[in-house]
């Protein structure tokens, strides 16, 4: 199960906003200054470039991924997350709903 909150933290105010509001995200920054965002996917298709590699958790809601070089479509739930490698990328998708999600920036 994914955390349900943060603790000592530092929140942007300003929201990180894509394709016309149908992303949206705030920037978490962390004492060890390692930072994550949290955000909301509400439904349609979106392709996101990578510079660092992402680790995507799914805390709510559901989506389904295609990375990057790959022609394979993977569905992910609730309480499940998927890698994306360095300088790449993925499309996601949002059938329904809205998908709630945690992006961690890995070393």
């Amino acid at each position: 199960m994914s955390v349900s909150s943060f603790t000592q933290v530092t929140v942007d105010t300003k929201a990180n906003v894509y394709f016309d509001g149908k992303v949206v995200s705030h920037s978490v920054h962390f004492a060890d200054g390692s930072k994550k965002t949290l955000g909301l996917i509400y439904p349609g298709e979106y392709h996101f470039g990578t510079a660092a590699a992402e680790r995507m958790e799914i805390i709510a809601g559901s989506c389904t991924v295609r990375l990057d070089g790959s022609a394979e479509n993977l569905d992910y739930a609730t309480d499940s997350h998927f890698d994306v490698a360095a300088n790449s990328g993925f499309t996601i998708i949002v059938a329904e709903g809205i998908c709630e999600y945690i992006c961690s920036f890995l070393a």
